[in-house]
């Protein structure tokens, strides 16, 4: 589940933040990430005989705690006065207006034969300048070198003109793929026409024709041909005879070739596309679903064009937890023979109708498929060779009160004797005592890895980039800190360190950096993305230097010396678990108002997530909503990643129990974590107690109404605002809801105590809203009118709610993202200045 669309950096599950990133966020990737869970027993066990007691918490904190720092790349005074300064104090309009959104160039990479023994680091590059855009080839080692792809953002075609929506060019470089016309669909997918640019030529004609739209189109690796899907069959296109094959012959609205179904695309694959060529280019896999058992979800549109008396009608095959989930299977097609085939996948364990294929990865000519149960306790890995199509289960793993996270980053090593790899094989992320880790498995079907890293700390999507020469693997790892993310590499085969590979660091410093490697691993595009102004650089790996700066964003750090922008500051919390009498450590993420004194009462606001794994206190850099509300109503906003949240090592005899911990139990301790921390703020010197709110959207919708109702006892929260809630898990989708909850039938009593169910414990709270898009496809609508219905039949009156005709999880149809924010600035403003009371 995502909130409003994020980067999943781990599938930032993987949360959809795309709005709140875009609107808010100025551009930072907002990490929420989702991993883990346990047993409260296992974990307040291990904790009560720990020695790690509450005094040494306290100097745990002395020492430990990350500094306080600035999201800006200057100081400020503790209490300032706009006039004096001559800033402007910051407010929406300049945050709607982009003035704090930094740029971020992207590069296609180019794969010639000789980058991985000659790597020149030719890439794609797209350059937007004065209106006109350009797509160029160019060359790190030789900077004269640049050859134009295309330039425009534009063509004619049949005297009908055509905007570029994106360029995808063919690994040898002669054609190149355009898109226009899209149709959003879901998170990920679009309906698009796509076009073949012939580079040589300049010509351009669509790969079926411009009445059909596809859903999505992928190079072979020869460049020889296109792979396209059209009402859910499979095609290839040659493109030098301009043949058309069709693969399958059975898609429809109940089976999908190729193309994700609805949660498949959500929660699995992160994608709009289920298609895997192999390294040769003759053959590809593909996903197929049977979702005839899956029962349909109905959402009426009502403010469509054309549909002005009576809603569009649109249904979705959208499997609840504990309903029928598709059957999916691989099929292998071969370009040669012109034949396809199942792929057979046969377990003792997990049933066809119970299982879950998580990610497909070729591995020479075998290909590697990992499957699971429901519950996501069982994870079986089978290698088929993919010419004969016999299959063997090579790795079988289980999960005991805990889960497997969908991991996507399998890398293929190849052979290669002269620089001492004698036979195939890949690098695969593990768990290793609770934590996401890199092991080796050569020959690929060894039972056992090679333990490449450990430690508790992740390993985040697995490897980013390796090079074949060097034996050197690149990752991005949690090593120096929790709330940020470095670069490091260790070496294939290196063993000098207690028999493991030295980790070597890339980056260094503060900060959240990610990258993308050039084909041969010599070259990094490095994005740094905060806690001060983001920028990108391309660096040569083999020499240890900066190459250029591909973007500064310095119109950024301009705007930033006009306006006046709230301090942030990072902290480590100790929290007390009122059951065990224990206390344990959590990240924590402060904005102060404006002109703070520390002897005034602020109002404060928490702004929660807190989904399983995710991540919500990151030093990236952001001008946030967070920054908005404390600039503009003059109050504290505070982030806490509690329990069940991810990448927390600050508790060493919890380990990976801090995540765990939710296992069957969502909406347990996520809560009870809120309320603690809420409490700690109340004593500060500078918050007022009575007037204490808290908000999420999502999954933080749903911790925002779960603590309300968890917090009659102690009533330390006043206010609260949930936007696209999930309210009863029974209503979310199969995959993410069983992977923590397993079904409704094995785990009622989780279920039942999971929902928001008891409506009177609302009476206490002085005011709350609820918002929700009519056209959620993710977390439906039917969550919050179930709710309110509840709310009616109990007297509970003290709430406002509001419906967004239309809008999908981000709510952004017809200025509903704009809207949506108004409406909670404008409640939380008449909330701290006691309108409700």
């Amino acid at each position: 589940m995502y909130p409003i669309d994020t980067k999943n950096e781990a599938r930032l599950h993987r949360v959809n933040q795309v709005s709140f990133k875009n609107f808010f966020f100025s551009g930072a990737i907002l990490a929420i990430l989702v991993w883990g869970s346990s047993f409260l027993i296992a974990t307040i066990d291990s904790f009560r005989n720990s020695e790690f007691r509450h005094h040494e918490i306290e100097q745990y904190l002395k020492t430990h705690s990350p500094p306080l720092v600035h999201q800006k790349s200057y100081d400020f005074p503790s209490a300032f006065d706009a006039s004096s300064t001559g800033k402007i104090p910051l407010n929406f309009t300049a945050v709607r207006d982009g003035k704090f959104k930094p740029n971020y160039k992207s590069l296609q990479w180019i794969k010639e034969p000789e980058s991985i023994s000659n790597d020149k680091g030719t890439y794609v590059l797209k350059d937007e300048k004065n209106g006109t855009v350009e797509y160029t080839i160019k060359s790190i080692v030789d900077e004269s070198y640049q050859y134009t792809l295309y330039n425009g953002s534009s063509f004619e075609f049949e005297d009908v003109k055509y905007e570029i929506e994106a360029l995808i060019a063919s690994p040898d470089l002669t054609k190149a793929v355009l898109r226009t016309n899209s149709t959003h669909n879901w998170r990920h997918s679009t309906f698009a026409l796509y076009w073949v640019l012939d580079v040589s030529t300049h010509t351009v004609n669509p790969i079926v024709d411009t009445t059909q739209k596809l859903a999505v189109t992928s190079w072979s690796p020869k460049s020889t041909d296109i792979a396209f899907i059209l009402d859910n069959n499979v095609y290839v296109k040659n493109i030098t005879s301009g043949k058309v094959v069709q693969v399958t012959f059975d898609g429809s609205a109940e089976v999908f070739n190729g193309k994700p179904d609805w949660v498949y695309e959500e929660e699995v694959f992160a994608g709009d596309i289920v298609l895997w060529w192999s390294p040769d280019g003759d053959k590809f896999t593909f996903l197929k679903s049977n979702d005839t058992e899956v029962p349909e979800f109905t959402i009426p549109y009502y403010v469509q064009d054309k549909h002005e008396d009576y809603p569009e009608v649109v249904k979705i095959k959208y499997p609840k937890a504990g309903y029928p989930n598709p059957i999916v299977e691989l099929v292998i097609y071969d370009l040669v023979s012109g034949k396809d085939e199942l792929l057979k996948l046969h377990s003792e364990k997990i049933s066809a109708d119970d299982r879950l294929i998580t990610e497909v990865v070729w591995i020479a000519n075998s290909v590697l498929v990992k499957t699971s149960n429901r519950a996501s306790d069982l994870l079986e890995i089978f290698l088929i060779n993919s010419e004969e199509n016999t299959s063997k289960i090579v790795r079988t793993l289980t999960a005991e009160d805990s889960w497997f996270e969908i991991t996507s980053n399998t890398l293929f090593v190849p052979k290669n004797a002269s620089v001492g790899r004698e036979q195939d094989g890949y690098i695969d992320t593990v768990v290793h005592e609770g934590y996401n880790h890199l092991a080796y498995f050569s020959p690929p079907d060894s039972e056992e890895g090679v333990l490449l890293t450990k430690g508790q700390w992740e390993v985040i999507n697995g490897v980013k980039a390796f090079d074949y020469v060097k034996n050197e693997i690149y990752f991005v790892s949690t090593l120096k800190s929790s709330v940020e993310r470095h670069i490091h590499s260790v070496n294939l085969l290196d063993k000098s360190v207690d028999g493991f590979p030295e980790i070597k660091n890339v980056t260094s410093g503060e900060g959240w950096f990610s990258g993308s490697f050039s084909s041969g691993t010599r070259y990094l595009l490095l994005t740094y993305d905060g806690p001060e102004v983001p920028y990108q650089k391309l660096i040569d790996l083999e020499e240890s230097k900066d190459i250029k700066t591909i973007e500064s964003n310095q119109h950024v750090i301009d705007n930033l010396d006009d306006y006046l922008i709230p301090e942030v500051h990072y902290e480590v919390v100790s929290l007390l678990d009122e059951e065990s009498g224990d206390h344990f450590l959590v990240n924590a993420l402060e904005t102060l108002p404006l002109n703070f004194d520390k002897n005034r009462k602020y109002p404060v606001l928490f702004f929660v997530y807190g989904g399983p794994g995710s991540q919500q206190v990151t030093k990236n850099f952001a001008v946030s909503f967070s920054s908005i509300v404390a600039a503009q109503l003059d109050a504290v906003v505070v982030t806490v990643d509690g329990r069940g949240t991810g990448y927390n090592n600050h508790n060493p005899d919890l380990g990976s129990k801090f995540k765990f911990i939710v296992r069957d139990r969502l909406g347990q301790f996520e809560p009870l974590d809120q309320i603690a921390a809420a409490k700690v703020w109340a004593e500060k010197s500078y918050v007022d107690p009575e007037r204490i709110a808290i908000w999420g959207w999502s999954y933080g919708g749903f911790l925002t109404l779960k603590t309300l109702e968890t917090d009659v006892k102690d009533e330390v929260f006043s206010y609260g605002v949930a936007i696209a809630p999930v309210t009863k898990w029974r209503l979310y989708d199969s995959i993410y809801t069983e992977r923590y909850m397993r079904t409704p039938q094995e785990n009622p009593v989780g279920y039942e105590n999971a929902a928001i169910h008891n409506a009177t414990n609302f009476e206490h709270v002085k005011k709350f809203f609820i918002g929700h898009g009519s056209g959620d496809d993710n977390v439906h609508v039917q969550n919050t009118l179930k709710l309110i219905d509840e709310f009616n039949i109990a007297n509970v009156e003290n709430f406002d709610f509001m419906i967004f005709p239309d809008s999908d999880h981000s709510i952004r149809y017809h200025n509903g993202n704009k809207i949506v924010y108004d409406r909670i600035l404008e409640f939380l403003r008449k909330a701290f200045n006691g309108e409700f009371l």
